[in-house]
């Protein structure tokens, strides 16, 4: 699997989203993606209770340890790459994340308006 280019939805290099826990499709701590990312893990959010609380509703369990996994299970704080249709998916509900714009892959655009993923942005000012 080749990535895609590590470009943000600002047009900027990409930046790390988190590494505790490791994130990204790659497990490298960035949102990065390619061809094999079926759900484009494009947006670089920070958890809420509310979405952890939603996401597990409509069956993408994110808080649950899954020890053979190696996965701590998600909490309220923790930056994570959420694939970008279940960020719009929460967002038209009301209950998405904040995001990290510069952490934010370009492929996220695909599938979610650059308009909301501002509207979520952490830093008003990121582009």
């Amino acid at each position: 699997m080749t990535p895609d280019s590590s470009i943000n939805v600002l047009n900027q290099p990409l930046v790390i989203c988190g590494t505790d826990p490791v994130t990204g499709f790659f497990r490298d701590g960035h949102c990065n993606t390619c061809a094999q990312d079926q759900g484009s893990h494009t947006v670089c959010a920070v958890m809420t209770a509310e979405f952890l609380a939603y996401s597990k509703y409509v069956g993408n369990d994110l808080s649950t340890p899954r020890p053979e996994f190696g996965f701590a299970g998600l909490k309220p704080g923790d930056p994570w790459c959420l694939c970008a249709a279940r960020f719009l998916q929460a967002a038209d509900e009301g209950c998405a994340p904040r995001v990290h714009l510069a952490a934010t892959h370009l492929r996220a655009l695909d599938i979610v308006p650059l308009e909301v993923l501002r509207d979520h942005a952490i830093d008003q000012n990121e582009g």
